[in-house]
């Protein structure tokens, strides 16, 4: 029994951190701070935003997210300052990060172009004490694991000029394992373990009142293959979003968009699996409500940067 225990301890905290770290979901087109943290400020006014996400209903400890994100610009918009705090819970092990991110903006010819840092902490552990037993006797070998803190920092630079957006970040500069032996992580600076994210995006204004805009994930690390979002979405009247999302031949997603006032604005997503899962589950979903403190005309919007 100790070292089945002992072999789901390895298994399931580096995974759960490797995973959780960066979690490329829809989120990223509704909250640009959780991949890049040039982007805080950006939208042009100081705005929360809280997101909910129920991954692969119907399949019991699946993840379950939860959200608080906050971003504002500073000194007539050449300092961006930004904050989010994540609760993910998968199984019996849960996971709270705290991210700051700064960004300073330079002004182009035709744009601007902005340079991120982010820091953060990641505390973890894992509930082995709510696991069901069926053998008498091995409750007590599910002892709690202790509480573990992990510090990330990230890169990143965001350019958008009127109807068109580029950025690239790093969002994990440390590379954190998980020793048995010592029963804590190791953390190391790996360039080949890097995640590099490249995101770009064009609205194109069909007429006043409807345009289209798709955008573009790649995500590559030196050892793997490129996996990559592709998004179109629809606005209508300046009020309604419209689109959809295809993910490396694994999921799907569909997404709506609304502003209920100028400063009120509620968004769902819908994700469908490709893979195995879908016998399984019956999708994710997930909701944001965004307030915006300050209502500013041409305040920039995360689908149109």
């Amino acid at each position: 029994m100790k070292r089945v225990l002992k072999l789901l301890c390895c298994l399931l905290l580096p995974m759960n951190l490797w995973g959780q770290l960066i979690p490329v979901t829809n989120q990223y087109m509704l909250n640009p701070l959780s991949i890049n943290p040039a982007y805080a400020g950006n939208r042009g006014v100081m705005n929360i935003a809280a997101f909910y996400r129920k991954q692969w209903v119907g399949i019991k400890g699946a993840p379950e997210t939860m959200t608080l994100a906050m971003d504002a610009p500073f000194f007539n918009d050449k300092l961006g300052l930004g904050l989010t705090v994540l609760n993910d819970k998968i199984g019996v092990t849960k996971e709270t990060q705290f991210n700051t991110n700064y960004s300073y903006k330079i002004p182009t010819k035709n744009g601007t172009l902005s340079l991120g840092l982010g820091a953060g902490l990641f505390v973890t552990n894992t509930a082995w004490s709510d696991l069901v037993v069926i053998d008498p006797g091995d409750e007590y070998y599910l002892a709690d694991s202790k509480v573990y803190i992990v510090p990330n920092f990230s890169f990143g630079l965001y350019y958008s000029v009127r109807n068109y957006f580029a950025g690239f970040s790093i969002p994990k500069l440390l590379e954190q394992r998980f020793n048995t032996d010592k029963n804590k992580y190791v953390i190391k600076n790996n360039f080949s373990d890097y995640m590099y994210l490249f995101n770009t995006g064009y609205v194109f204004d069909i007429s006043k009142n409807f345009k289209f805009f798709p955008s573009a994930l790649l995500v590559y690390t030196p050892e793997n293959k490129i996996l990559y979002d592709i998004n179109a979405h629809f606005k209508l009247l300046d009020r309604l979003w419209l689109g959809a999302s295809y993910r490396n031949s694994r999921s799907a997603a569909a997404m709506f968009q609304f502003q209920l006032t100028n400063q009120l604005r509620f968004a769902y997503t819908y994700d469908f699996d490709f893979n195995k899962l879908r016998t399984f589950s019956s999708g994710s979903h997930e909701v944001m409500l965004r307030y915006e403190f300050r209502y500013k005309i041409e305040a920039v919007g995360p689908l149109n940067f």
